[in-house]
């Protein structure tokens, strides 16, 4: 019986260890549970993508953009009413044209530059670090917009199926950008695995209701969409538009059906995430890309058009409308669109079209998820962003760089209330911009190569790159001022200045981390100094146990002058504090600062500074015993002046900062694996006094 309790006590003290630990290690489990197991660097190599992978990750946004680009050129064109209609299959032409160029030029990016950085390294290399850090503010601006845009969107598409979730706009999309941060925490393949599903749904849903569509339309039941029977009246002014205007309204529906384009230059920038061989692989999902993405919105273009959907900024320019106006709920062009080929609500194919282009405009998100870490990176290797932004997190994503986007896009859909349409005027600025200096500085890298290469074929491909590319400079730099002229008042500015201020941002990152270089560069024979003397000064406020050990660790170092000083704010305090000193027979002398304002800090800083004036080239070794609390909020009651002390003090040159630390009892239960290491003190054990 006496054996059966021993072991009952042994178990209920082991079991009581397993509480105690889990209860202080549950954020840890949190993480765990969320972002998975710690990865070893040497996986490194176990994360690279299969093209099946790279084609969601990093194409999931140009491909998704296609359920609301038709949309954004309908929005323009309706301001005239329905007189303007007939412009939507010519701005669809160059929307598919202009589309074919950039995704040609991508691939002579890819193959040029298989290290990844894409427009970044391209301009940077060409043109020179000015123009690249142009090119790099623009697209981390875009990149912020891009999971805006996408999430918004896709949260708009869920209200045209469940009109009841309106109220919850906010909500939800701040809510699916959390999702998306905690996916992609757990690293590229294992998001390239939650989110290949939906893409390779949302393309077979788009292609499948196309066809159904124009099958039906060649048969002469063409489907009509849920507005057909409604008129759209013309804005104030915008019914007898001509000459100048017309082009002008043309133009803007023009840039707005360009967000058809973004992200595409996201696979350019992700090389070095692709399996061997990478170029070819990242060139073959790069033309996988520009087909569907031109077959998709060609398709859905078709379709709005036969199908005479109207789709306005202001649901009370409808005429006809049953009902407020006011509180219509308008459903985007591919809810329309779905309605009108598969049925209304009694659809399960509707509301299938729905779900999934709702998700995969959510999961577009990913793109950005996957360039912005990328390119911050890159970035931050170059001095550009703080060095936290090059650091792996445990699953060996660049953490830092999908929590600061995250948080962007958040702050942006917050402000904005996730409206698509606030948001969308933001949009594409960077991504022309990056367009059209990568050209260029493509460009100028084949000049280079014809003026040094002999070889025939190789000179013959490198001038069909340079007209490739010399012709995605043009077209870009038209598509970058049209976009300029009409977008720029109705919100584009802000994107401009943000991409601005970012830019004088890194440049100034830039300068700091050079000075600093410059600043701790070892001369030629440069060799390490010593100071001729050190003077230790222990920090005391009691006698008790943690000042013991601070006065023995300074004397194991033995320095040429030690004090224990203390500062003088209640005299009775002090003088027990010397009745202790006395009677415990410690061998330091104890020095009692003035402080008749009842401060500690200046007069501690005081005297050290009239330690290093009185013996320069000396070092002075300011040691402060400190306690190790386990919990949180004991932090608050403990530390805060040595803290600030401490603030102080490393302002002052010549003076070392040393903190002794002492662990409470909560402190070793926090951490009982510390408790056992060597040199740690046991609760219990004795301690040596000097």
């Amino acid at each position: 019986m006496a054996e059966i309790r021993q072991s009952d006590r042994l178990i209920g003290r082991f079991s009581g260890r397993i509480r105690c630990r889990a209860v202080f290690n549950l954020p840890q489990a949190l993480k765990r549970l969320v972002i998975g197991r710690a990865m070893r660097s040497e996986e490194l190599g176990e994360t690279l993508l299969p093209k099946r992978l790279a084609l969601p990750i990093f194409a999931s946004d140009p491909l998704s953009s296609v359920a609301y680009a038709t949309g954004e050129i309908l929005l323009v064109l309706t301001v005239g009413g329905t007189a303007f209609l007939y412009l939507t299959p010519w701005i669809g032409l160059g929307v598919v044209a202009l589309m074919a160029v950039v995704v040609l030029s991508y691939r002579q990016v890819v193959h040029a530059y298989p290290s990844g950085g894409g427009s970044y390294e391209v301009v940077s290399r060409n043109l020179g670090a000015n123009p690249g850090l142009v090119v790099a503010a623009s697209l981390l601006v875009d990149y912020v917009m891009t999971v805006a845009v996408s999430v918004a969107s896709g949260v708009d598409n869920m209200i045209s199926a469940f009109g009841s979730l309106a109220d919850h706009r906010v909500a939800l999309a701040l809510g699916f950008v959390a999702l998306l941060t905690a996916v992609n925490l757990r690293g590229v393949r294992e998001s390239g695995r939650a989110f290949a599903a939906p893409t390779y749904l949302f393309i077979g849903a788009i292609l499948l209701m196309v066809v159904t569509g124009l099958v039906r339309l060649a048969f002469g039941d063409g489907p009509q969409a849920p507005t057909a029977h409604l008129g759209v009246a013309a804005e104030d002014g915008k019914d007898a538009l001509q000459g100048l205007g017309l082009l002008m309204l043309g133009l803007r529906a023009f840039a707005s059906g360009c967000t058809a384009l973004t992200g595409v230059e996201a696979i350019s920038n992700g090389v070095p995430a692709f399996r061997a061989p990478k170029s070819r692989n990242a060139a073959a999902t790069m033309a996988v890309m520009g087909v569907v993405a031109v077959v998709m919105f060609a398709g859905v273009t078709l379709l709005a058009l036969t199908s005479h959907v109207h789709y306005v900024e202001d649901a009370c320019q409808l005429t006809g409308l049953a009902g407020d106006c006011h509180a219509h709920t308008q459903q985007t062009v591919i809810a329309q669109l779905a309605a009108s080929v598969f049925g209304g609500s009694d659809s399960v194919l509707f509301y299938f079209v729905q779900a999934v282009t709702a998700l995969v405009l959510i999961l577009a998100a990913n793109t950005a998820f996957n360039g912005f870490p990328l390119l911050a990176s890159i970035l931050a290797q170059h001095r550009y962003l703080p060095r936290q932004m090059h650091t792996r997190g445990d699953r060996l994503a660049f953490s830092n760089g999908i929590l600061a986007l995250a948080v962007a896009a958040g702050a942006l859909l917050w402000f904005y209330e996730a409206d698509v349409t606030s948001l969308i005027h933001l949009y594409i600025l960077g991504v022309f911009t990056s367009f059209t200096l990568s050209q260029i500085g493509m460009v100028r890298h084949w000049n280079r190569t014809l003026a040094t290469e002999g070889d025939p074929a190789v000179r013959g491909a490198a001038q069909r790159s340079r007209i490739i590319n010399g012709l995605g400079a043009v077209t870009t730099a038209l598509v970058l001022v049209i976009v300029l002229i009409t977008k720029f008042t109705q919100g584009a500015w802000l994107a401009v200045v943000a991409a601005v201020l970012l830019w004088l941002m890194m440049r100034g990152v830039r300068r700091h981390y050079d000075a600093v270089a410059a600043e701790l560069a070892v001369a030629d024979g440069e060799e390490a100094s010593r100071p001729r003397q050190v003077h230790a000064v222990v920090l005391v406020s009691k006698l008790h146990r943690p000042t013991l050990r601070a006065l023995g660790y300074a004397q194991a170092f033995r320095p040429d002058t030690l004090e224990a000083v203390t500062v003088d704010v209640e005299p009775e305090s002090t003088a027990e504090l010397r009745a202790q000193w006395e009677d415990g027979g410690v061998e330091v002398p104890l020095r009692v600062l003035d402080s008749p304002f009842r401060e500690i800090t200046k007069p501690v800083v005081a005297h050290v500074r009239e330690l290093t004036a009185a013996h320069p080239g000396d070092a002075v070794a300011v040691i402060v015993p400190e306690y190790v609390v386990g919990h949180w909020w004991e932090h608050l009651l403990h530390n805060q002046s040595a803290l600030w002390l401490k603030s102080r003090l490393l302002f002052t040159p010549g003076v070392m900062v040393i903190s002794v630390p002492w662990q409470l009892t909560s402190a070793g239960r926090a951490d009982r694996p510390a408790r056992r290491a060597p040199g740690a003190v046991r609760r219990g054990e004795p301690t040596r006094g000097r």
